[in-house]
């Protein structure tokens, strides 16, 4: 991509995400794309730094856009549309998530992989945002860890009726205070989890995908019809928490949440694995899509359990 086509390709998205307004001034805007384009490539030398499965280069050439949200530590939340094609109709629109606890390397690699596969084969049968990475403070530290920079378990910050007195006595009773699942002060607290239930509300999907791992199975929430199998990973439903997305969207906004637990954090599912996955994944959206009404659900009320 050229300088200026990316600046086109950059504002263009930010605009469509109602992150930045219109405006005037040419010069500031071409600054602030200077600034917004400089930190997409730190993170991705930083990505690549950390994952032995995402180089560098393969994270440039990705395609991903700034979002213009950033974490608590000032890291950009890089995202990914295939949007409709010229002349298809898509069956619906799939929001895929990785990386949502950053010590599940496996969750961001493998959502990489499987961008590189859209960018080969992207037929227009749905439209996609994809975010491989929305915990990148908890990735990107010297020491990964499952929470963002305010130590907050992303999973359990999504709002949900009863969420202060529900997410408090599930933190103290059941985790004993376990920092691992601290959902936060409020719900939203965390600017990671605001912007995406702001993406929920604006790109409206018809399903939810989320990556993590180790249980190595398929949790579901939502209407009925969940996958039975993806690859070698068989369902088991694990239930909602408090705060998580699966309550959020799944139980709460009823948006099929297909959460894919990988067996190992740290390792890669095999080629064939991760392609078996993927394969399985398109055939039960293929099935589940067209059940589903198509547009905004804005009058719907409003989690996977991992």
């Amino acid at each position: 991509m050229n300088r200026p086509a990316g600046k086109r390709f950059l504002l263009g998205a930010l605009l469509t995400l109602g992150v930045v307004a219109p405006v005037r001034a040419v010069v500031p805007v071409v600054a602030t794309l200077e600034l917004l384009n400089r930190q997409h490539v730190e993170t991705c030398h930083r990505i690549g730094n950390k994952l032995g499965s995402v180089s560098t280069e393969q994270c440039l050439n990705s395609g991903l856009a700034h979002s213009g949200a950033w974490s608590n530590s000032g890291a950009p939340i890089l995202f990914r549309d295939y949007p409709r094609l010229p002349g298809r109709e898509p069956l619906g629109r799939v929001l895929l998530i990785g990386g949502i606890h950053g010590d599940e390397y496996s969750s961001v690699s493998i959502v990489f992989r499987w961008m590189s596969v859209l960018q080969k084969y992207h037929s227009g049968l749905f439209e996609w945002r994809i975010v491989p990475l929305l915990n990148p403070d908890g990735l990107l530290r010297q020491g990964s860890q499952r929470m963002n920079a305010h130590g907050v378990d992303l999973n359990r910050n999504f709002p949900s009726p009863n969420w202060e007195e529900e997410s408090e006595d599930y933190w103290v009773r059941r985790t004993a205070r376990n920092p691992r699942r601290y959902p936060g002060p409020q719900a939203l607290s965390e600017p990671e989890t605001h912007w995406l239930a702001a993406q929920i509300e604006a790109f409206s999907p018809d399903v939810i995908v989320s990556v993590h791992a180790p249980h190595s199975i398929v949790d579901y929430d939502g209407p009925a019809a969940a996958p039975e199998k993806l690859g070698s990973l068989y369902l088991k439903l694990l239930g909602t928490y408090p705060g998580s997305l699966g309550r959020y969207a799944g139980v709460h906004k009823d948006i099929p949440v297909v959460t894919i637990e990988l067996a190992s954090a740290g390792a890669m599912p095999s080629l064939a694995e991760q392609r078996h996955i993927w394969a399985d994944l398109v055939k039960w959206l293929k099935q589940k899509l067209p059940t589903r009404p198509i547009g905004p659900r804005s009058a719907r009320t409003g989690g996977g359990g991992h």
